[in-house]
């Protein structure tokens, strides 16, 4: 009766989970892009693309918290046990560490370049070069993992969230955008000649593969059986919807300045002096502090999802002190400031990561579903028919638009 009595006590009221780290880590700098873009070039008609979206990472991200709660294993450990055959775990270890090690250097190259034309916004007359910013935001990143505390990383992102949450969604209702036209923008999907990018990238930016991962092992510090599981859906749904809203604040806030004029985003950071005339001198920094805050974020999560990922195929410990943990995700820090300095231009690190993306995501949700529906694993707490439709759903779509993507990329399309 006292377990009982502690859990009912915690539900009165919501307080952010490990939700927040899903949403902190979509609401990258890639996220401001690509909704910037698909504002500018299309209007609010695209919107229905991020609804989709939404209800797509909620659908696979409660069964990724599921998994975890349930079987005490992230989604990378459940791999392992799970194909325990020679060939099938080798080859199964062989995917996954290479797409989350591909896919998420990219990630972190956007992300710390993304995060360092947020403080050039912020400090216009600063000399600092953007490779030096990117260096000291991976060493800020590097800072809150090696401190070792989730409960520390947990606070930090959701203070980024919150920061993010403030400067979008005030800035959609500063530029008074036409209601009905957002409404229907959401609900009635439309296909505008040249939006089929655009499209596949709405979704590639909210659906992230490594959420799968990095959500499957952050539950289990959080909630320790299946009667938490309706706080855990509370959490899930309550972040990512925060999640959809800010980007759908960022595509309401560029077709408000751009659709129908003629200008052209080839980064977030075009956003802040193309918002001038409806922000005056204030845009570079609404813009300024939502790239820093993003980017910064993004960079926390990308990294500890993969090492999560890696050390649970591996069957490493996973523990935030624990050496080979520490050693995936400086690496892959390591690696976006490689990068950062190597001189990439932002757009292009993060388009990379979209196309990794397009291949990934269909992979890896495929993976989960397989586990999802494991009594072996799930025990009585497998998907049911809704969800697997749904996810098959998901998981098709994406395949689709992520081979039309790359189609496209190499100009086969």
């Amino acid at each position: 009766m006292a377990i009982s009595a502690e859990k009912a006590k915690k539900r009165k009221g919501f307080r952010f989970g490990p939700g927040a780290l899903v949403t902190a880590a979509f609401i990258g700098p890639g996220t401001i892009t690509t909704c910037s873009i698909a504002g500018a070039g299309f209007g609010y008609a695209l919107l229905w693309g991020l609804v989709f979206s939404v209800i797509a990472t909620i659908v696979l991200q409660e069964m990724s918290s599921r998994l975890g709660i349930i079987s005490r294993q992230g989604l990378g450990e459940a791999l392992r046990k799970h194909f325990n055959q020679p060939v099938t775990k080798i080859l199964t270890a062989l995917l996954v560490i290479s797409a989350i090690t591909i896919g998420n250097a990219a990630f972190e190259t956007g992300n710390l370049l993304g995060a360092s034309i947020g403080l050039q916004l912020l400090f216009p007359n600063s000399a600092i070069p953007i490779g030096i910013w990117a260096t000291s935001i991976g060493f800020i990143a590097s800072a809150v993992l090696f401190a070792g505390s989730y409960k520390i990383i947990e606070r930090s992102l959701i203070g980024l969230v919150i920061v993010m949450s403030l400067t979008f969604l005030t800035t959609a209702f500063i530029v008074n955008p036409e209601i009905t036209a957002v409404f229907k923008g959401m609900f009635i999907p439309t296909f505008p000649d040249g939006s089929l990018l655009a499209i596949a990238g709405l979704i590639g930016t909210t659906v992230v593969p490594y959420n799968l991962f990095l959500h499957a092992s952050a539950v289990q510090e959080r909630w320790k059986d299946a009667d938490d599981l309706p706080e855990a859906r509370r959490d899930i749904f309550v972040s990512v919807i925060l999640g959809g809203a800010i980007s759908m604040a960022i595509v309401i806030t560029s077709a408000a300045a751009f659709f129908g004029v003629n200008g052209s985003i080839s980064s977030g950071a075009d956003l802040a002096v193309q918002l001038e005339p409806l922000l005056g001198s204030y845009a570079k920094y609404f813009i300024g502090i939502g790239l820093f805050a993003a980017g910064i974020s993004s960079a926390i999560t990308a990294p500890l999802a993969a090492a999560y990922a890696t050390a649970g195929v591996l069957g490493w410990k996973k523990d935030l002190k624990s050496k080979h943990f520490r050693m995936i995700w400086l690496g892959i820090i390591g690696i976006g400031i490689a990068f950062s300095l190597f001189g990439f231009r932002p757009i292009e690190a993060i388009l990379f990561a979209q196309a990794a993306n397009g291949i990934l995501l269909p992979v890896i949700a495929i993976y989960l579903l397989w586990v999802m529906n494991s009594q072996q694993v799930m025990g009585e707490n497998t998907n049911n028919r809704l969800t697997n439709f749904i996810g098959f759903a998901v998981v098709l779509i994406a395949f689709s638009l992520g081979i039309r993507s790359l189609l496209h990329v190499f100009g086969l399309i």
